[in-house]
């Protein structure tokens, strides 16, 4: 396991500096929970998958044309919400034991304050 990726399972996690604070890598979350169980949806049920990806389309055109606080918004917003339930634990990526020190200590000292390039000398 690398300083840079904190959490090693049951979905690793990457904590990547950037000048303005932090990245987390998601990917292998994205891959193994939320594409495999799309990926195993539209094996089983080709047509209801696209149908309710059309209704979401159109919901969302819909929700862009009639604004924020319009009916296909919280619509959509409800939706995708269920969506997020179902393919993707909720929007929540399990951390364990020890990952939880890791992660906290990559993200301190990437919040550390560091010198800006600008600020650093450089000696002839």
């Amino acid at each position: 396991m690398s300083n840079t990726q904190p959490v090693d399972g049951p979905f690793p996690i990457r904590v990547n500096a950037t000048p303005n604070g932090a990245e987390l890598d998601l990917s292998a979350f994205l891959i193994s929970a939320v594409f495999t169980e799309l990926i195993t949806k539209a094996d089983d049920d080709p047509e209801g998958l696209v149908d309710e990806l059309k209704d979401m389309a159109g919901l969302l055109r819909s929700a862009v044309h009639q604004g924020r606080d319009s009916h296909a918004r919280h619509e959509f917003d409800e939706r995708m919400h269920q969506l997020v339930d179902e393919f993707a634990n909720g929007g929540l990526v399990p951390v364990y034991g020890a990952q939880v020190a890791r992660m906290r200590d990559r993200l301190d000292a990437i919040a550390a304050p560091r010198p800006a390039p600008s600020q650093t000398r450089r000696t002839a």
